[in-house]
């Protein structure tokens, strides 16, 4: 291998460990990711900077872990919990008796709100085999796929970053049924492939992990029996457009029997709630702050300092300017688990007009039966992955809505199984009793 070709190769990988650092915060990539392609990118460095020169026939990692990088960078990539890691398998799969009980994924994230498992390649398609390498390969994800706990996928995404040949296309469209797919963003009035550039010969496909899955015809069901009612009550409540609440939950599209959830449900916990109807945003922040330090000690006791530091952050940032764009346009439901503790709460420590906007609010979503999907309720229950919340956070996974919650404490303890979970962040706010 010429020192020339030798020198591009440690520069790649200098610019793949810069990249690395740079990822986005929009990914919620976890620490041990991270660590896990640096190391994977000093570890090929550190083979390109040994003596005697390597040759370039073994230096094959480079253009894979570019590869991996750049679908890090991309904006459909979220709530990435794994990566370049193998995932176990289900001693019941089809390939038990196999002595490795593991398959090998690039990416365990979340797209489009749904948990996916991410290949890349970045073999030449003229040297891809297809009994002997991919064939094999994306059944043995697939039967992994099926049995995994846990990590179960929807989908698998596969990324040829070189391209693939018309024969193996074709294959893995009549035996797997894949399909190709674009991820665009719009740019200044125009529409362009995110992935094209560099990659202009690339090619993403997605493989349905169960072609027949019953969720949609549950969540038609459940829109068919329910969705009539809540559309009438929109019609009962007069919104009032200076009313900040009734301004906010307007942003909300309405459910309809005619209409099937089509990727525009959020799903509220009762952090969320609270943070809605509470005090603090709804106008009371200044008398909060007007009233004597003593007078407010005695009212919220040891939660004193935490009322004021979310009184301040109110002041500073309103809550509900920064959920308007996360609501607007989406369906928002709740669990029958939310709404008891929902009330619950509002009935002990909301004041008057903090109760009427829990009213207010939950005209406006679609309570549905709490439905925790199996991998969420396949994670063990401990004190930071209590059961209540398995079963809040495992109903948007079961209907493929990112969860806006302020228990981040929660959020965390997924994200160190391993499970990608689509979740949004807000900031919490308390109940004052309207004071």
């Amino acid at each position: 291998m010429a020192e020339k070709e030798i020198q591009v190769a440690r520069n790649r990988c200098q610019t793949i460990i810069d990249r690395i650092h740079r990822l986005p915060a929009r990914t919620s990539i976890t620490i041990s990711c991270s660590r896990t392609l640096l190391k994977l990118a000093l570890s090929e460095l550190h083979f390109l900077s040994r003596s005697p020169s390597p040759t370039l026939s073994l230096s094959v990692n480079v253009g894979h872990l570019e590869a991996v990088v750049h679908l890090l960078e991309q904006p459909f990539v979220t709530a990435v919990s794994r990566v370049c890691k193998p995932i176990p398998v289900s001693s019941s799969s089809s390939f038990s008796s196999s002595k490795a009980l593991t398959v090998h994924v690039d990416i365990v994230c979340t797209v489009n709100k749904n948990p996916v498992w991410i290949i890349a390649s970045d073999r030449n398609p003229k040297y891809l085999s297809w009994n002997l390498y991919l064939k094999s390969r994306i059944k043995r994800l697939l039967d992994a796929a099926r049995s995994a706990q846990i990590f179960k996928p929807s989908s698998i995404l596969l990324f040829f970053s070189r391209g693939l040949g018309d024969f193996f296309f074709q294959k893995l469209c009549d035996e797997f049924g894949a399909f190709e797919i674009d991820f665009c963003e719009e740019l200044e009035g125009d529409w362009i492939n995110v992935l094209r550039t560099p990659y202009k010969h690339s090619l993403f496909l997605q493989i349905k992990v169960d072609r027949n899955s019953e969720c949609g015809s549950v969540q038609e069901s459940v829109v068919d029996s329910v969705g009539l009612e809540l559309q009438e009550e929109h019609t009962k409540v007069n919104l009032d457009e200076e009313d900040g609440l009734c301004s906010l939950i307007s942003r909300l599209n309405l459910w309809s029997p005619k209409v099937k959830p089509d990727g525009d449900l959020i799903n509220f916990d009762t952090t969320a709630l609270i943070a809605l109807v509470s005090g603090i945003s709804n106008g009371c922040s200044e008398k909060l702050l007007a009233t004597p330090e003593i007078e407010l000690r005695q009212r919220f006791k040891g939660n004193f300092e935490f009322v004021i530091a979310q009184v301040l952050s109110e002041i500073q940032n309103p809550i509900h300017a920064e959920l308007a764009g996360v609501i607007s346009g989406k369906r928002g439901m709740i669990c029958e688990s939310v709404l008891v503790e929902f009330k619950e709460l509002v009935s002990l420590c909301g004041g008057p007009n903090e109760k009427l906007r829990a009213d207010k609010i939950l005209k406006h979503l679609m309570v549905v039966p709490d439905s925790p999907s199996e991998r969420m309720m396949w994670l063990p229950t401990t004190r930071k992955l209590a059961l209540k919340n398995k079963v809040v956070f495992g109903t948007g996974d079961h209907w493929h809505a990112p969860t806006l919650t302020a228990n981040m404490a929660f959020v965390r303890a997924v994200s160190q199984t391993g499970m990608s979970l689509s979740t949004i962040a807000h900031r919490p706010r308390a109940l004052t009793g309207d004071y």
